[in-house]
């Protein structure tokens, strides 16, 4: 079977072509950075008929996931790049409803993630931590803190992600606003642990960010893998970035 691996700002993927679906063990085995080809997770990409790509997504420990929007934008790539689409702009179907994408001819991607809803629980403080969850197709719990460089975020992330508050677990941020044009993210996601960048992750900061006043609807947030554009519209949050392919193997 062959693969490629790819990464949004550091955020890392195993591709497969679809229609495919591998098990909790093989993604886990996949993932694997010391035995296996190493990756945050496994996408499958799937052609359904012109102009429309599925997406399938399974966070590294084998569980699946509703939406990735590192790996929206890597999936809309490597539809252009394998011949799926014939144009730049094409509509991607998730777990959680169609989504269009744009990829340009240097491999960055523009893509709604969608719009922003209610968590199904208010705010929270949990582990010290004043949290506001909010959804982007997946469940995320934002904390806004002075300095999210020195917050212990391998110590409380994992708190947050298993809080009882969430029974599907939940990806967790640790944010601080910079400017209204910018912020400083960092980002435990369920089922992975600290990645160097989080689409949506980046999408929910900046929706709530914004909600609260804090920012302007377009802002850059500074993740460790590096910077994405993340702006809130009236059609809901869209996230702009690269999306690159490492290399190519066979399992």
């Amino acid at each position: 079977m062959d693969f490629v691996k790819m990464h949004g700002l550091g955020n890392d993927f195993v591709v497969l072509r679809g229609p495919f679906e591998p098990t909790a063990a093989e993604v886990a085995g996949w993932c694997d950075r010391r035995r296996g080809i190493g990756a945050d997770g496994v996408l499958v990409v799937s052609p359904l008929e012109a102009g429309l790509i599925g997406m399938e997504y399974w966070n590294a420990d084998g569980s699946p996931a509703e939406m990735c929007g590192n790996g929206l934008r890597c999936v809309a790539r490597y539809a252009v790049d394998a011949g799926m689409v014939s144009g730049p702009d094409f509509v991607v179907q998730t777990a959680v409803g169609r989504r269009p994408v744009t990829v340009r001819d240097d491999g960055s991607v523009r893509a709604l993630l969608g719009t922003v809803t209610a968590a199904g629980v208010g705010p929270l403080e949990v582990a010290g931590y004043h949290l506001d969850p909010i959804r982007v197709g997946n469940p995320h719990a934002v904390a806004f803190v002075s300095d999210c460089y020195s917050t212990p975020v391998d110590a409380v992330g994992p708190i947050v992600e298993g809080d009882p508050h969430f029974p599907e677990r939940t990806n967790v941020e640790f944010a601080t606003v910079v400017s209204p044009d910018r912020i400083a993210l960092r980002v435990w996601e369920r089922g992975v642990g600290e990645t160097l960048a989080c689409g949506s992750g980046a999408a929910a900061t900046a929706a709530m960010a914004h909600q609260k006043g804090l920012t302007d609807a377009r802002v850059t947030v500074e993740l460790p893998g590096g910077s994405l554009i993340v702006e809130v519209t009236d059609e809901g949050v869209w996230i702009d970035g690269p999306a690159v392919a490492v290399f190519s193997g066979s399992i």
